[in-house]
C-alpha cells in the first residue's frame, strides 16, 4: 500500500505487562491491541490512491477533533504499523502514549485524560472491494482494446494497378496510419500512395469519419512508382 514507508521503528521499552496500568477515566477496562484487522466494504470499488487520499484527509482534520495533537500522533503512528504488519511495534506506541484500549481496537480509545478518540476502519485496513490500481489500468486497456476491435471493419481499397484488397479499419483512423497498413500488408511506400474518395484527394490527417465514407464504399489508392536513375 505505500503507508509502511516512513515508518520509523523506534520501540518503547513498555511490554504488554505494563499496559494493564493505562485505563480510562473512572477505572475502564484497558486490553491489549488485537491483531484482528476490522473487515469492511466500501460503497463502490475503492483503488488504492483513493484509499490514501482517504485516509491522509482524515489524519490531516484529526487534530482539529477533540482530543490532544500527540495522541492523534501516536494513533496515525500506530495505525501505519497495524498497516505494515508490525503489531508489536503498534503495541509499543499505544502504551508509550498512555492510550487505553477498552476493547483491544484503535477504532475507540481513550488517553490518560478521558478523552476519546475513533478511528475509521478504513485507516486500519483496506476494503474487501479494493481494486488494485494495476488491474484496473489493465482492465481499462482491455476495454479500449475490445472496443475497438468491435468497431473495426473491413474497407475496401482498390490500387491503380488493378488490385483490389481489404483493409482492417476503424472510423476513427487517420490516412496516413492506413497508409502503413497498405505499406506493410502489399510493401508499397507510404511516400507512393496517394488515396482518393469521391475525387478528393485525402491528406495524411484526414480520418475516415471526416470523409463520411460508408462501410462498403470503395477508397482508390494511386500507386505511382519510384523514379529509377539510370
Amino acid at each position: 500500500m505505500g503507508s509502511c514507508f516512513g515508518v520509523i521503528r523506534q520501540r518503547s521499552h513498555l511490554s504488554s505487562r505494563n499496559a494493564s496500568r493505562y485505563s480510562t477515566k473512572g477505572g475502564g477496562r484497558n486490553e491489549s491491541l488485537k491483531k484482528d484487522k476490522p473487515k469492511w466494504k466500501s460503497e463502490y470499488p475503492m483503488t488504492e490512491g483513493q484509499l490514501r487520499s482517504k485516509r491522509d484527509e482524515f489524519w490531516d482534520t484529526a487534530p482539529a477533533f477533540d482530543g490532544r495533537k500527540e495522541i492523534w500522533d501516536a494513533l496515525k503512528a500506530a495505525a501505519v504499523a497495524i498497516e505494515c504488519n508490525d503489531h508489536e511495534l503498534a503495541q509499543a506506541i499505544v502504551d508509550g502514549a498512555s492510550i487505553t484500549l477498552p476493547h483491544g481496537s484503535l477504532m475507540e480509545c481513550y488517553d490518560e485524560l478521558g478523552n476519546r478518540y475513533q478511528l475509521p476502519a478504513y485507516c486500519l485496513a483496506p476494503p474487501v472491494n479494493l481494486v488494485s490500481e494495476c488491474n484496473d489500468h489493465n482492465a481499462s486497456e482491455h476495454s479500449e482494446l475490445q472496443e475497438k476491435k468491435e468497431k473495426e471493419f473491413q474497407l475496401k481499397v482498390r490500387l491503380s494497378t488493378g488490385k483490389d484488397l481489404r483493409i482492417s479499419a476503424t472510423m476513427g483512423d487517420s490516412i496516413r496510419q492506413l497508409k502503413k497498413q497498405l505499406q506493410i500488408q502489399e510493401d508499397i511506400d507510404t511516400a507512393h500512395q496517394r488515396w482518393f474518395f469521391s475525387g478528393k484527394l485525402l491528406t495524411d490527417k484526414t480520418r475516415l469519419q471526416d470523409t463520411k465514407i460508408q462501410k462498403d464504399f470503395v477508397i482508390q489508392v494511386i500507386v505511382s512508382q519510384p523514379i529509377v536513375l539510370s
